[in-house]
Parts: C-alpha cells; structure tokens; sequence
C-alpha cells in the first residue's frame, strides 16, 4: 500500500539491478500496445457518460495506471498509487473554494463595474485576470499530487510546495514574453522549468536543472522563418500577386505549427541532458518531424473516423428539422415537432450520436497520438549514473488531500 514505507531491504534489492550495471546508461521500456489503450478509454468513456461525469475520476486513474505501467526505465515500471476518491474530494473543495470566488468576487466587481464605469466590461476582464494566477497555481498543485503519486522502483517521486511563488513567477514570464513580442519566450520557458525542476525529489535524493535559458533560444527559429514568410508574402500580396501570397501563408502556417512541435521537443531534450539527480544523468533522443507526423496522422484519422457519426448526426438533426414540417408547424408550437414515438426515437439516435463523437474522439486520439507520442518519450530517454540508486532512501509520504481539484475544475490539460 501506498501509506506503508519501503523496508531498507526492499530499497537495495530493488537497487540491485543498478548496482551490477555501474556505468553502463540504463534505456527505458515501453510495453504498452494501442487495442488496450482504445478499449480502455472507450470504455471508461462510455461509463463516464453513463455517470454523468462522475467517473470520470475513476477514467483518469486507470488510465494514468496504465501509462505508468508501461513506462519501465531499466525495466522496471513505473507506478502509479493515485486513488479516484482523492480526485472526487479534491474537485469538491475546488468546487466550492470556485463558488465562493464565482459568487463573491464577483458580485463585488460587477457591482463596483457599474458603479464606476455604468457597464459590466471592467468586471468581465478584471475577473478574468483574477483566474489567471489560479490556473498556473492549479498547474503546480496537479504536477504535485501526480508525482507525490508516482513510484519507481519502490521509491516515491514528490515536488515541494511552491505553488503560489510558480503562478506569480508564470505572471512576471508571461508578461516579459507578451512585451518582447515571444522573443523571450525560451528564458520562460527554462525558468519555469527550473522552478518545477529544484523542487522535485525522487526519495531523499532532489533533482537541479543546470544550464541557462540561452540553450534553449534558437529553438524558436521556425517561428522567426514564419514570422519573415509572413511579411514577405504582405509584401507580396500588396504588390498584387494574390495567389503566391496565399501559397506563402498557407507555408508559414504550416513552419508555425511545426515550429511548436519542433519547440517542444528541442526544449525538453535540451533542458533533460541539464537535469541532474546527484551524479545520475539524463538523456532523451527524440526526432521533432516524427511527433509532428504523429500528430498529423493521428488527428487525420481520427477526423475520418469520428466524421461518420458526425455525418449520421447531421442527417437525424436535418430530419428533425425538415423544410416541410417547419412549414406547417409554427414556431410557436415547435414542442410539436417531438411528438410522437419516431419523433423521440430520434431524438435518443440524435444525443447517442453526438456522444458517439466524442467518445470515438477520445478513444482514437490517445491509440494514434498520446500512445505513440509517449513511447517516442520513453523509448528515447537513457539514464546515466544509475549505480548511484541504491544510495537514495525513500522520501515521507505527502497526503496531498486536495488532489487536482482545481486542475479538474479549471480543465487545464494535465490529463496526464
């Protein structure tokens, strides 16, 4: 059980196998396959519907689990300890922490809007600011409970709490980033980074991130070739030639979407080899035009695919709404336009269609892009030092009860 603590014999037979390795890099594994991550999903999915949501705690959790497993650095997996009910409390207290900030504050900034200003625009954008810090510290506080929740080899990973000084850090980055026009966007990148990173444990043993933001700066050249091929092809659609201007910005477009992906991976390898765990290293080998091709592919098909219960969404919605019935119905009786058995027979084809979507969606996205983006991951991450584990000592345990409540209110995207 997650609760109990690794007895000193466990920790150095699980070390062992470091221990006979001495210099040689350790590879990381991966056995997982898309069929039992489609089923998995789907069928989680299909539950989370059923419940209304309320499942989907119990989604997240296996197939966190799932992930976890199949990740197995010098083949031996990951674990993940997380439990759905921490989740379901955690979104409780969110909830209502939410509510009161929802049903307070902003009460008191419509009032003061109007009051001021005679309108409820000054209310709108000073309430959105005020959610801005709560989703970075939301951020942290899932990155927290996530690795608190995570073991290796018997040992618990965990991250210090910090999450407020991370959403005021992420506020100063991001306004830098916003006045230099992006250019400073790798120095964010690194310091938030290093923020996360020195406050990261694996046992008694903490994690620094070296290096400095400049390592990472030329990764946005992609972006300053798109950015130049946009204003050349201004240029060149001023001088009238429409259709070679049109072909310049569908090829920026297309340097800019591969220049997040390129960005993405080129910084993580980078800042990974400057990450260090006592003398224990690492190095991760990934090809930034294999992900983007991962993606591309991955969200082509399931395009193709969820486009059949679309299109048979679109004929049921086209067949409740027909010209002639509108015609002899009026809008002001349009309740009659669901009479009658085949009228709601429609009506449920209509809403399973529409989950149909949704749940296909999810299900192909995680066999076709997450599976395949996460195995390039492992597969191309090599641990250096690793005769040094059976040193490290297992860390207490966090309890966390909080979870990833607000992540889970304010859907930030730490689905993993």
């Amino acid at each position: 059980m997650e609760g109990q603590d690794i007895s000193p014999g466990t920790l150095a037979q699980a070390g062992g196998v470091a221990h006979d390795m001495h210099d040689t890099p350790m590879p990381t594994l991966f056995a997982g396959r898309r069929w039992p991550i489609f089923k998995l999903t789907l069928g989680t999915g299909v539950l989370t519907v059923l419940t209304l949501g309320f499942y989907r705690f119990w989604q997240k959790t296996r197939i966190r689990r799932w992930y976890w497993s199949a990740i197995r650095p010098g083949d031996h997996p990951l674990e993940y300890v997380g439990d759905p009910f921490e989740k379901l409390l955690g979104f409780l207290i969110a909830v209502v922490i939410l509510a009161f900030y929802i049903g307070i504050v902003n009460l008191g900034l419509m009032f003061a809007s109007f009051a001021v200003f005679q309108g409820n625009t000054a209310a709108y954008v000073l309430s959105f600011i005020g959610v801005i810090p709560i989703w970075f510290y939301a951020r942290y506080r899932a990155r927290r409970y996530v690795l608190a929740r995570t073991r290796w080899m018997g040992l618990r990973f965990g991250l210090a709490p910090g999450a407020w000084g991370y959403a005021l850090r992420a506020l100063w980055h991001w306004l830098l980033t916003l006045i230099t026009l992006g250019l400073l966007w790798p120095r964010m990148t690194f310091k938030l980074e290093k923020y996360r990173t020195d406050r990261t444990w694996f046992g008694d043993h903490k994690m620094e991130q070296g290096g400095s933001w400049f390592m990472l700066f030329w990764c946005i050249k992609w972006h300053l070739m798109a950015l130049g091929l946009l204003l050349v092809s201004t240029v060149v659609l001023g001088a009238g030639l429409v259709a070679l201007a049109i072909l310049g910005y569908v090829m920026a477009g297309v340097l800019l979407v591969f220049g997040a992906v390129y960005y993405r991976v080129e910084t993580r390898k980078r800042m990974a080899a400057a990450k260090r765990l006592g003398p224990l290293r690492l190095h991760l080998t990934l090809n930034p035009l294999r992900v983007f091709w991962i993606l591309i592919s991955g969200y082509a098909l399931a395009l193709l695919v969820s486009s059949i219960p679309t299109a048979f969404l679109v004929v049921l919605f086209l067949r409740l709404q027909s010209a002639d019935t509108l015609t002899e119905v009026g809008m002001e009786d349009l309740s009659l336009l669901f009479a009658g058995a085949d009228r709601w027979l429609l009506v449920g084809l209509t809403a399973m269609s529409y989950f149909a979507i949704f749940l296909i969606w999810s299900a192909l996205t995680q066999a076709w892009i997450t599976l395949p983006i996460t195995r390039l991951y492992a597969r191309g991450l090599r641990i250096d030092g690793a005769e040094m584990l059976p040193a490290i000592q297992q860390r207490p345990r966090d309890e966390h009860v909080e979870a990833e409540g607000f992540a889970e209110a304010l859907d930030v995207g730490a689905s993993l």
